[in-house]
């Protein structure tokens, strides 16, 4: 069966179809520039193409294009893509797959599949930079093999950021040669909170842990960049600090040994601001940089700090004051910027989360994350910053999909396909120079109700692609024809994603310990309240 053209999702820019179909033989001979080569290579894994003569798949560079862009060409003579880099050269690739049957989501070609693609013309390119996902693997480990497993399912749509979150309150997920307590003693813990939100705490009493080796993280890395994804690691700092002051406590404002947190919510730990943490997190930085390879974005956090621990320190206000700080808040942002600089020395540009902004002092490239809502992005790129959408509504995505006892078990309600592709990251409302201070979006997985990989299948897709959607070309009004034909092929690659019409018998929350309890949490409510959050040692809060 020959795909339709309204089955290409992210839809590109200009598509225009013609009568006539061209048969590509098993494994399609593919010509061009060594590197754009190895690009469609990988695009097309399953059909195991091979460099050879011209007249089947053709590339061509051409930079004028721009980065990412891309043109192709089916018609009787074969397949021609010009690209403006490797990465035009990738997509082009991934548009041709989808142009294929579903098998071609396959690993392999399944017996009796014939290459048929139709006659088309495209033009292409995105609207934004940062197509992202966020990963929380600090409250839930996810293995390795899901990390490249996401990799692939992200490469599919076109996504090309991976926001690892490696470092909270739940665990430290880095191997360190240097400082080996942090990943001997904080990448596990013995229990795991299991209670529903506003029930008395319970707990499962089983261990849970894990953390990355560094040839982990080269591998991580080298297999995201062959797809065209950038991993940005994130050490989120100097609050969340429960994992690594279990394991080395002194870095901490009392010099109190933490335990690895066990439950969910905002905890008091929190690094101590003295330059010897800065020199700390300097070594770990090093570490983690050799490790990744050319890393041009690194996630320092920045969020939800309990600031108690300062205040009751003479040590650390006595230093406060001799910078010429008069407020616990600018020493936060001192802290931040300091880090901002290190990163900045070795080639990475940092990246924080929205209360970062709001404590100013940032570096001018610094990035900016704002998840309280679309008026504290508008300020962030008012004030000259780069800033990747991530708000809690609609962008959340261990929010559920619907208010109803059918679903499993997640942080709250309620997130839908329809209310992801309303979502404008840059609006029309907004002045042009603040909107063009926007970079893009990325969607956010927490994983406090994500304990394994199926669990994360359902959360993420078809939600994911339709953020895809919005990141690539904007939010197109036949999206809703399109999408439901485009789960064949998440269905070829074996993604356990949510039906459109609601969850498979054995996805649904049953009455155990899945069971969703609808109106506990509503994210509308979640987002009126966020931007006047203060936080003190006693704070909690439902979202995360």
């Amino acid at each position: 069966m020959i795909p339709l053209m309204t089955d290409l999702l992210p839809r590109p820019r200009v598509v225009n179809s013609a009568e006539g179909t061209f048969e590509l033989p098993l494994r399609p001979p593919v010509s061009g520039p060594s590197e754009l080569v190895g690009a469609i290579r990988v695009a097309l894994a399953a059909l195991d193409p091979k460099p050879g003569e011209s007249g089947t798949i053709d590339v061509t560079l051409v930079p004028e294009l721009g980065p990412e862009a891309y043109t192709l060409a089916v018609d009787a003579d074969g397949i021609r893509i010009a690209a403006g880099d490797r990465a035009g050269a990738f997509y082009a690739g991934q548009t041709l797959r989808q142009l294929l049957p579903p098998a071609a989501y396959r690993t392999v070609a399944i017996p009796g599949t014939q290459w048929t693609v139709p006659f088309v013309q495209i033009e292409d390119s995105p609207r934004f930079t940062w197509r992202g996902v966020h990963l929380d693997v600090s409250r839930h480990f996810q293995p390795k093999r899901e990390v490249l497993r996401m990799i692939d399912i992200m490469a599919a749509h076109k996504l090309n950021r991976l926001h690892l979150h490696l470092v909270d309150d739940q665990g430290w997920r880095i191997e360190s040669r240097a400082y080996p307590l942090l990943h001997e003693v904080g990448s596990h813990r013995p229990r795991t909170a299991s209670s529903h939100y506003g029930e008395e705490l319970t707990y499962d009493e089983v261990p849970h842990g894990g953390y990355y080796t560094l040839d982990d993280l080269s591998e991580i890395s080298a297999y995201a960049r062959a797809r065209e994804v950038t991993v940005v690691p994130e050490i989120d700092v100097p609050g969340h600090a429960s994992a690594i002051l279990a394991a080395y406590p002194a870095f901490g404002p009392r010099g109190e040994q933490f335990a690895v947190l066990d439950r969910w919510g905002i905890s008091p730990a929190i690094l101590s601001p003295l330059p010897g943490t800065i020199d700390f997190l300097t070594t770990i930085i090093d570490e983690l940089l050799a490790a990744l390879g050319p890393t041009p974005y690194v996630h320092i956090g920045g969020d939800e700090c309990v600031l108690d621990d300062w205040a009751a320190s003479e040590e650390i206000m006595a230093f406060s004051r001799s910078l010429g700080l008069s407020e616990l808040g600018d020493l936060h942002a001192w802290f931040l910027r300091q880090l901002a600089d290190v990163l900045a020395e070795r080639g990475s540009r940092a990246v924080v989360w929205d209360e970062a902004f709001v404590s100013g002092m940032l570096r001018d490239d610094t990035v900016v994350m704002p998840w309280r809502g679309t008026g504290v992005s508008r300020r962030a790129a008012a004030a000259g910053h780069d800033v990747v959408q991530t708000p809690v509504f609609p962008l959340y995505f261990d929010y559920i999909e619907a208010a109803s006892e059918e679903e499993p078990l997640g942080i709250g309600e309620t997130t839908t396909v329809a209310d992801v592709a309303a979502f404008d990251p840059a609006p029309e409302s907004w002045d042009p120079k603040d909107a063009a201070g926007v970079v893009g979006a990325q969607f956010q997985l927490w994983t406090e109700r994500i304990p394994d990989a199926r669990t994360l299948d359902y959360r993420a897709w078809p939600r994911g692609a339709v953020l895809a959607e919005i990141t690539w070309s904007g939010g197109q009004p036949d999206l809703t024809e399109r999408l439901p034909r485009h789960l064949a092929r998440l269905d070829a690659m074996g993604v356990e994603y949510r039906p459109l019409e609601g969850p498979r018998p054995w996805q649904r929350g049953g009455t155990g310990r899945r069971r969703h309890r609808p109106g506990v949490i509503n994210v509308e409510e979640v987002m009126s309240k966020l931007e006047t959050m203060t936080l003190h040692a006693d704070s909690t809060r439902p979202s995360l």
